[in-house]
């Protein structure tokens, strides 16, 4: 498929940057193939599109892969040489880009360098048989970045120099529905600094502030959003061991994402089927459950089945969730998956962080890294 720069001179020049959701998550990972593979036949995402050699990329292979409302991007580089590389080899598989999509990109990208963001990519248009799509990238925290993406007037899955796959892959859906929300840990010290950036660049407002202690970790969480856009951002604080967090920040080579998680109507059929399809998840003592009904109160779930699961359950003034966490998908210990299912609850399961953090504390042992 063509595509070619353009100024796109008829934008909107409104200082404001407006999104209406995630398009995407891309990952930079080893193999596209094997990653590819390995989402679909455990979390049953479905591969619709390819991107390489055999369709004019020079650098890189794509699978576009999707289930429900969530679509998530898997490349891999070609050459040695190239940034994807680069990135693998600093952080091993790990989110790179968090789309957005926006009426205006443009626009967007013009207001987001005014108020601040590093440019990365200016305005691109990229046209096909099957529709128009722009473009631009500006840089965030590490080396992670936001594309703005406008559609006109095309599919909601096309992406030049793709070739769609149609039903040859098929995958069993686990119940995955949308991205609740991406946490993203930092380094000490620069939370506020983040908390200011998405605020001023992007507009978000925040919404929920949690600071942990466990007997030997800390960390300072603050949550921002934006509608549907949530982050919840994490640094160290001064604790007696390492946490979790600057686990997380020794092997991935700095900041980044540390876990997506993703809604689930049903969370504990999901969780049966990402287990059988080998997925391995954080364990809580019988202990949480015991102490869990004087904690939460009445709830129209089957505790003995949460236990069984290692379901945990917070609630607020809205209501209750249910999250689990799995534990790290690839062989350092950064990047996870929660899944979540609200009832109600706005909330980010902060009556569970103590839990996660001592469930994550007996696996760092394990690991000689606590």
């Amino acid at each position: 498929m063509a595509f070619h720069k353009d100024d796109v001179a008829n934008s909107k020049r409104d200082d404001s940057v407006s999104l209406s959701g995630i398009d995407y998550i891309e990952f930079y990972v080893g193999n596209a193939h094997q990653a590819a593979h390995f989402y679909r036949t455990t979390f049953g995402f479905r591969p619709v599109a390819y991107a390489g050699l055999e369709t004019g990329e020079r650098d890189r292979a794509s699978f576009i892969m999707e289930q429900g409302r969530i679509r998530l991007i898997l490349t891999a580089a070609i050459s040695p040489e190239s940034q994807i590389a680069e990135h693998v080899r600093l952080h091993g598989d790990s989110v790179k880009d968090i789309a957005f999509v926006v009426v205006d990109a443009a626009q967007a990208f013009t207001a987001a360098v005014k108020r601040g963001a590093a440019p990365v990519m200016e305005p691109t248009i990229f046209e096909g048989q099957e529709g128009r799509l722009i473009k631009s990238t500006v840089a965030a925290c590490g080396r992670t970045v936001h594309s703005f993406i406008q559609r006109d007037f095309s599919r909601q899955a096309f992406f030049p120099q793709y070739r769609a796959l149609g039903n040859t892959l098929l995958a069993l859906s686990t119940g995955l529905k949308e991205i609740d929300h991406i946490a993203i840990t930092v380094e000490k010290g620069a939370l506020d600094r983040w908390i200011e950036f998405y605020q001023n660049v992007f507009g978000f407002h925040q919404s929920h502030k949690e600071d942990i202690s466990t007997e030997y970790s800390a960390m300072n969480s603050r949550v921002v959003q934006s509608g549907s856009v949530k982050f919840p951002i994490m640094e160290p604080a001064p604790g007696r061991r390492k946490s979790q967090i600057e686990e997380y920040l020794e092997f991935n080579h700095g900041p980044g994402a540390q876990h997506v998680a993703f809604l689930s109507d049903n969370i504990t059929e999901t969780v049966r089927e990402l287990r059988k399809n080998g997925i391995d998840f954080l364990i809580s003592p019988d202990t949480y459950y015991q102490l869990l009904k004087g904690r939460i109160g009445e709830i129209d779930e089957d505790i003995n089945l949460l236990r069984k699961l290692n379901i945990l359950v917070d609630c607020d003034q809205w209501g209750y969730l249910l999250q689990i966490f799995s534990k790290p998908l690839q062989s350092r210990p950064t990047f996870f998956i929660e899944v979540i299912q609200r009832v109600g609850a706005r909330g980010f399961g902060g009556g569970n962080i103590r839990a996660l953090f001592e469930a994550v504390e007996r696996e760092q042992t394990i690991r000689g890294n606590l």
